[in-house]
């Protein structure tokens, strides 16, 4: 790379928010490049479950959550870990985590995510009619799964809560279960079946080819790791690891867990966190696997994709340094031999990845106040996939001065500060 240049607009980050960000700026006539560290689709967009997640609209931090987090803690492979040398470096996200799960906090929170998953699922529809990524969603329906009546009681208020959103599923038992997908464990009575329930059957291959579709329609895809970025008269200079200088009239900030050092550099705080996600992709032949399951109680899910049977869920929280814990993903596997005994869990490929993560698992979705001509969009946590196409939508919609079309009041990257 030169040692200056510069751009109309630049995206930093190669993962699905980038790219779809960069699709409908390409689509407004932007000239966009994109800026990656090291490889598209080189994360959390790779290691993903598929999962095109739209009902999940009931925010985690939810009230009464804060007694039942410790309980989760007591196990050190439960679904819920914090390593203990990131534990101090946690406390101030854990903070506002607590405050987000205020029922003023939530509802506020569930309306935003409706909202977004609203904008998601018309916008899906239209990168459907895409025929370079059409192939890649599917429709295998999603079987969400209990392991007693008092847990799916317990479950029933968040569902009502979806159909008053618009999302459609019915309640089935036990041969509907074994019906649906044959193999599940005789202890799995209650569940919730959404039969419109969508699938990428290759998040990484999606993504690669959305870059490649960009490719076509004219952007640029560059290697470079930025390290800073400083407001211009003009918009914005990115620095880079490696000394060279990248100017640009426009500056998309969509790098998931390291979004947060950039807005540093501008000097700008934002609470962004990682969960570490873990998961293990067997080969397909490890069972006949039909459809997207929920373990709810479990905190785990079990995908099919076109690589094979994806067996992952969890959170850890342990920073992007500390060294990968596989007996999480160990773990996962041992509970899905577990509900399907006919799983083979031989020959698997482990991955842990980071998933950016506000303390209200909401987004960022703004404009740098330092330079305005910086904007904002991570922090999607397990909702990257799902919420990529609407975060695009309105990416470009601030980028060119519309109305947006989700009310961003609360996806501020200031939100907590204010509060």
């Amino acid at each position: 790379m030169k040692d200056q240049s510069e751009a109309d607009v630049v995206v930093i980050g190669g993962g699905i928010i980038g790219c779809m960000a960069a699709r409908y700026l390409v689509e407004a006539g932007r000239r966009v490049t994109i800026l990656e560290r090291s490889a598209i689709a080189a994360g959390a967009s790779a290691g993903n479950a598929g999962i095109l997640a739209f009902p999940e609209i009931v925010p985690i931090p939810a009230p009464g959550i804060t007694w039942k987090a410790p309980g989760w803690l007591l196990g050190p492979l439960g679904p819920l870990a914090i390593r203990p040398a990131y534990a101090a470096r946690l406390a101030p996200w854990l903070w506002h985590f607590w405050q987000a799960s205020s029922r003023a906090s939530f509802e506020r929170g569930l309306k935003v995510q409706a909202a977004m998953m609203r904008l998601a699922v018309a916008e899906y529809e239209t990168v459907r009619k895409d025929a370079r990524l059409a192939s890649f969603i599917v429709n295998t329906g999603t079987l969400d799964l209990y392991d007693s009546e008092k847990s799916f009681a317990a479950a029933a208020p968040g569902w009502a809560r979806k159909r008053e959103a618009g999302f459609d599923f019915h309640r089935v038992g036990r041969s509907e279960i074994a019906r649906l997908q044959p193999g599940l464990a005789t202890q799995f009575e209650h569940a919730i079946y959404s039969e419109d329930g969508l699938q990428v059957s290759d998040p990484a291959g999606f993504t690669r080819a959305l870059a490649e579709s960009l490719r076509e329609d004219g952007a640029t895809i560059t290697i470079g790791e930025a390290a800073a970025i400083e407001p211009t008269d003009a918009g914005a200079r990115i620095r880079l690891a490696d000394g060279s200088v990248l100017e640009a009239r426009t500056v998309v900030v969509a790098c998931g867990a390291w979004s947060k050092t950039l807005a540093k550099s501008l000097g700008e705080a934002v609470p962004l966190d990682t969960e570490r996600g873990y998961n293990t992709t067997l080969p397909a032949t490890a069972f006949p696997l039909k459809r997207q399951l929920y373990f709810n109680d479990h905190s785990f899910v079990v995908t099919p994709l076109k690589a094979g049977i994806r067996v992952g869920g969890a959170v850890e929280f342990g920073g992007l340094d500390l060294p990968a814990n596989f007996k999480r993903a160990e773990a996962l596997l041992t509970l899905a031999k577990r509900f399907l005994p006919g799983l083979e869990t031989e020959g698997g490929e482990r991955w842990m990845g980071f998933r950016p993560s506000m303390p209200d698992c909401l987004p960022v979705i703004d404009r740098s106040k330092a330079a305005p001509n910086v904007l904002y969009a991570f922090g999607h946590g397990h909702l990257g996939l799902t919420q990529s196409a609407a975060t695009g939508r309105l990416i470009a919609e601030l980028a060119g001065q519309q109305k947006p079309s989700v009310n961003l009041e609360n996806l501020r990257f200031d939100r907590f500060s204010g509060r």
